[in-house]
């Protein structure tokens, strides 16, 4: 059996979640497979609850990381729509079943057996390791071409974090210029949903917990209007305006307050993941036709459509460019919610076997 590619990267032995060097090995490239080198590799939410095994499923050693961006370097004979150089861009989940009913129908993130880019486990039954690493081998089918006009580094947190608002909007007709979108939380979701609905034509507003961030989402991001969820005043002069809300917040909140600032037949569509069950009184959703649905992350089609739509309006997530040997402090300070909006890790420019390029 042929050996596979060696690989370096950062892991997490255990639920500590402190990163450290890690050697291991790429499956062996399939005549259908991409090699790739990662150049910027962004720091997710997600990657934060894999680390610490908040969820329960860690598979330890975990090399994080499902916002890759990089450049091709080889390909199978298989391949035809990749060549070397092209700039590229790996997701959340590295492959699916291809035949269950959400794979025919295009959704894909939905498949049951989804392989995930991180903490997932392969068709052989390895662990799958992420992109706070220098090289991926990746099927053809579920590799996205990222756009000349767009700046790396910025780009690579659309692979998650973008495609995870782009996509419901799509789907739920929260795209449309002249309607109005509520925006729950300005983070790294949140700021990214604004930017995409003020490209799309839309009136948007962000809802938040404070008036810390009202100069940010009016000013340089350019939002119509802010508020704040904590003010019942300004929530009962807002209530049923809004066409639709994405919802991004991954801290418990209430969500009845955010419901009654709906149109009647309004669309809500949460996106953040709280730990604590959301409480939905059945009056709430009743009174006014609303909807609220769930979405994770985006088929492939929607994050190639996402991309494209980001390079021709210029839409690239705020990010904060760290080096390998930072991405400890980076964590934490991600923990504490310490970063507009975004770390990301430059890994070509990192040595990976411990210090700074």
């Amino acid at each position: 059996m042929a050996e596979g590619l060696p690989a370096l990267g950062w892991a997490a032995r255990d639920a500590s979640g402190h990163l450290s060097p890690y050697s291991f090995a790429r499956s062996v490239q399939k005549d259908d497979d991409v090699t790739i080198k990662v150049l910027f590799c962004g720091i997710c939410h997600t990657d934060l609850h894999i680390i610490k095994n908040d969820w329960g499923n860690a598979l330890y050693p975990i090399v994080p990381g499902h916002e890759i961006v990089g450049v091709v370097t080889s390909v199978g004979s298989g391949v035809s729509n990749f060549k070397a150089g092209d700039t590229v861009g790996v997701g959340y989940f590295l492959d699916s079943c291809r035949t269950c009913y959400s794979c025919s129908k295009g959704y894909e993130n939905f498949c049951p057996t989804l392989m995930l880019t991180s903490n997932g486990v392969d068709r052989d039954g390895a662990t799958t390791q992420g992109g706070f690493s220098d090289v991926l081998v990746v099927n053809k089918d579920y590799v996205i071409r990222v756009p000349e006009t767009l700046p790396l580094a910025g780009a690579a947190p659309l692979l998650c974090a973008g495609v995870t608002v782009y996509s419901p909007m799509v789907e739920y007709g929260l795209n449309a210029p002249g309607k109005h979108l509520g925006v729950v939380g300005l983070g790294g979701l949140g700021h990214v949903a604004v930017k995409f609905g003020k490209a799309f034509g839309m009136t948007v507003t962000v809802i938040s917990s404070s008036d810390r961030k009202r100069d940010e989402a009016l000013g340089r991001l350019g939002a119509d209007a802010f508020l704040v969820s904590s003010d019942p005043d300004q929530l009962k002069a807002a209530a049923g305006t809004m066409d639709g809300i994405i919802d991004t917040v991954s801290a418990g909140h209430p969500i009845v307050p955010l419901l009654d600032l709906l149109k009647p037949m309004g669309q809500m569509v949460v996106v953040g993941a709280p730990s604590k069950p959301l409480q939905l009184p059945a009056f709430a959703i009743i009174g006014g036709g609303k909807r609220l649905a769930g979405s994770g992350t985006g088929s492939v089609a929607h994050c190639q459509a996402m991309l494209d739509f980001a390079g021709k309006h210029g839409i690239t997530a705020d990010v904060e460019v760290v080096k390998m040997d930072y991405v400890n402090t980076a964590i934490d300070r991600l923990e504490k919610n310490d970063v507009r909006y975004r770390f990301v890790i430059d890994v070509a420019g990192s040595k990976l076997q411990g210090g700074a390029a």
